[in-house]
């Protein structure tokens, strides 16, 4: 069935992407979503090459930009796999725009990251709040709640990704929605919010915004603790990742087998060797969680906030919020946008 649950945020991804697919050529295999800047997919895809000799592009798409263009290539598929927010890989499910199919190791990811019948299934999570760079604050100090992103030093300092299409953008508007008191039936607090947010000059962006935060170009980032960690151990410059004192949540990325993949062969190595240990281990050395229960190398556990900090981070039933997605993002463009 054609799901509603993307149709508002699919408008929003074809109007804004030309859809130009990315082309096989001397290329192995196709990712849709597969940003070198994003999650250190860069290094995975240079992994890959090294360890399987398959070449994969990178893809800055976002999750719904994704979703828009397999929807638009469907009778002729280009891509054979995609990388997505769980809420996006629930909806392309429910699309029928992936394959049923489990990878070797579907067994060991837990309950709860993965569809039963194989659809998607979780690689790694991370957790949601403000990738931050200090040095281009200035004399403006680190933020520590959700509520101060509203006040007027902050004003023009702040980005989030568009969660009418990106699927960190949505996950974004889930954690300050819930932090702030409201529901999945209910999101007001995130409509007020964010409402507060554009009178405040906030920046909206469509693509992957790592380098414009390390650039300093977004002083403060909605974002992930795993891009946060990159740039405060790999780049130049002070980094912090701060998890809001109201609360936030975890959210899991998920990979997906196109239906029809043209090189279905060589894609299913590649899903294969994401659950890997070595692909596992990668992802922590990345400084997400991995899906699979490996243990994360002890010098990257210690780079983390502590776990206290962490116990603010709460669960959420992501097919609920999947069916939610709609009915928020217009009233996002009706209201806020």
């Amino acid at each position: 069935m054609k799901s509603r649950i993307v149709s508002s945020g699919i408008a929003v991804a074809i109007s804004v992407l030309t859809l130009v697919p990315l082309q096989a050529q001397a290329q192995d295999a196709i990712c849709y979503n597969c940003p070198p800047e994003w999650a250190n997919w860069g290094e995975m895809l240079n992994q890959i090459k090294t360890d399987l000799d398959i070449s994969i592009p990178g893809d800055n798409k976002n999750s719904g930009q994704a979703i828009a263009q397999i929807i638009a290539e469907k009778a002729s598929p280009v891509a054979d796999i995609a990388y997505l927010g769980v809420n996006a890989g629930i909806s392309a499910a429910k699309q029928d725009l992936v394959e049923a199919w489990k990878p070797e190791r579907f067994d060991e990811i837990p309950v709860g990251l993965k569809h039963p019948e194989g659809r998607w299934w979780a690689v790694h999570q991370g957790t949601l709040g403000l990738f931050v760079n200090v040095d281009a604050l200035g004399d403006t100090p680190v933020p520590a709640c959700w509520a101060d992103l509203k006040k007027p030093e902050y004003n023009g300092l702040v980005g989030y990704l568009d969660p009418t299409s990106a699927a960190v953008g949505f996950g974004s508007a889930v954690a300050i929605n819930t932090a702030l008191g409201g529901s999945l039936e209910n999101f007001n607090p995130a409509i007020d919010y964010l409402k507060a947010l554009a009178a405040n000059g906030a920046i909206v962006a469509k693509q992957t915004s790592y380098a414009r935060t390390v650039s300093g170009e977004i002083p403060i980032l909605m974002d992930y603790d795993f891009n946060a960690y990159r740039a405060k151990y790999n780049e130049d410059g002070k980094f912090e990742f701060v998890l809001p004192c109201e609360g936030s949540v975890s959210f899991p990325y998920v990979m997906t087998l196109v239906k029809g993949a043209p090189h279905r062969e060589t894609a299913e190595k590649v899903l294969n060797y994401l659950l890997s240990d070595k692909g596992q281990l990668f992802w922590s050395s990345a400084y997400l969680r991995p899906a699979l229960p490996v243990e994360m190398p002890a010098e990257v556990a210690e780079r983390f906030l502590p776990q206290s900090e962490y116990d603010r981070a709460v669960a959420v039933d992501w097919a609920e919020a999947q069916a939610a997605q709609a009915g928020f993002s217009q009233r996002y463009l009706n209201e806020v946008r």
